[in-house]
């Protein structure tokens, strides 16, 4: 469409057939009608000298129309827009129960560190397959002291370009994805490469200020806060003993846990601990991999003792098997039975338990209260269990059980150094 205008002003000037340059204050700006998507695009020229400004925007022109030629539109969302849409798309996955609400919060968390540092107002049509080239320098480079892991930059690189691929087919960007750098490979040998998890000796110090702090809460349960503790100091100690994934944990209802009464479970032979066994059902909708699985571990008092707290709650004389009755589908560890804890407050109660365990190198360490499942895993690797049974009953793969937590400890190590050799008489001999 050639220009409407025929006759111009003293600053202003056509270029070609359907572009104009005109002077605004002391600069030259561009206008430019774009047929195919029958708006004008407008640039600033930045310069104040007409001949120079003539020049810019015969470029602009000829850069334009080869885009035009090519099929490809000058529009463009902002970066910002492309990653609502692409979550619109993905909460309809959650309800047709393709991922998990815990799987699209962290898809959710990973865009949005995405949005800070290429910028939310920026055009996808922009973005080239170089710009997230240092994206791990520039992910790991906060101001925050919290440090952030290789395998986490690389789990956000890899849902960022699922994202550019869903928008790339819709046409809203003119590449599939971008081109990260590669990073060395990890070595998890190496200490710090480990999952962040306890010692035998700290997880005993743990429980005990648990219970510590359970009780404490329990004694007052009236008091604004202390029920929220209490139920908080459980979730904690179910963690422990199930290594299950928060999201699991938070949706898990009454009725999917049962008490086995099994008739060697109430003893310790070995250090006389009491305990029982319970049976734990993780429904498909509520696991990070969607397979409903089936696992039983020792529970220490944590699940009887949540259960004898609702069960008080109920009043008329309700006995825990009645209260287990009642509370039917009700989530468990909530203060309401319909809506679960918050991480906040997860977060708040596991650090006050950790400098009541007086945990050493908090701030170095990276403890967090997913530690806790680092700690079951680990526990069931190190006493020789197959990796396919601690894979079956933490629900996830071999693979990740044998790359990620088959590292070796000094109890190992002694354990290899020392296979040629047992204990007569208390002392070391030759097999």
């Amino acid at each position: 469409m050639a220009l409407k205008k025929v006759k111009f002003e003293k600053d202003e000037q056509a270029i070609f057939d359907d572009a104009v340059i005109y002077k605004r204050g002391e600069y030259w700006q561009m206008r430019i009608w774009l047929k195919k998507e029958r708006k004008y695009a407008r640039f600033t020229l930045k310069t104040q000298n007409k001949s120079t400004a003539i020049d810019k925007a015969k470029l602009h022109y000829h850069a334009l129309m080869a885009q035009q030629l090519a099929g490809k539109t000058y529009f463009s969302i902002t970066t910002k827009i492309g990653v609502e849409m692409y979550l619109a798309e993905r909460e309809k996955d959650v309800a047709a129960g393709i991922i998990v609400k815990g799987r699209f919060s962290v898809i959710r968390t990973q865009l949005n560190h995405w949005l800070s540092i290429i910028g939310k107002d920026t055009k996808l049509k922009e973005l080239e397959r170089t710009d997230c080239e240092n994206y791990f320098l520039d992910r790991t480079k906060t101001k925050k002291s919290i440090p952030i892991s290789q395998s986490t930059v690389e789990n956000e690189q890899s849902i960022i370009n699922a994202m550019m691929k869903w928008l790339y087919k819709r046409g809203e960007t003119y590449i599939d994805g971008f081109d990260f750098k590669k990073l060395k490979r990890i070595d998890k040998g190496v200490d710090e490469n480990r999952r962040a998890t306890f010692s035998d000796v700290e997880v005993n110090s743990i429980k005990a200020a648990l219970n510590q702090y359970i009780k404490e809460a329990e004694e007052d349960i009236e008091t604004t806060g202390n029920l929220s503790k209490a139920i908080t100091g459980y979730y904690l100690g179910f963690s422990l003993i199930s290594g299950l994934r928060r999201g699991e944990q938070l949706q898990l209802r009454w009725c999917d846990v049962v008490d086995m009464q099994h008739g060697e479970a109430r003893s310790n032979k070995r250090n006389g601990d009491k305990f029982d066994l319970i049976q734990i059902v993780v429904r498909g909708e509520t696991s990070k991999v969607g397979k409903t699985r089936k696992l039983v571990v020792k529970d220490s008092g944590y699940f009887s003792g949540l259960l004898l707290l609702k069960s008080r709650q109920l009043g008329k004389g309700a006995t825990e098997a009645t209260a287990k009755k009642l509370l039917g589908e009700q989530l468990m560890f909530s203060t309401n039975g319909t809506s679960p804890l918050t991480p906040r407050a997860i977060g708040y109660h596991f650090d006050r338990i950790m400098q009541l365990s007086s945990i050493a190198d908090l701030d170095k360490r990276n403890l967090v209260p997913y530690s806790f499942r680092h700690y079951f895993i680990t526990q069931r690797v190190n006493s020789n269990l197959p990796p396919a049974a601690v894979a079956e009953m933490c629900g996830t793969s071999i693979t990740q059980i044998e790359k990620t937590y088959y590292h070796t400890t000094a109890e190992k190590m002694v354990s290899n150094a020392l296979a040629d050799y047992s204990y007569v008489d208390g002392m070391l001999v030759p097999k």
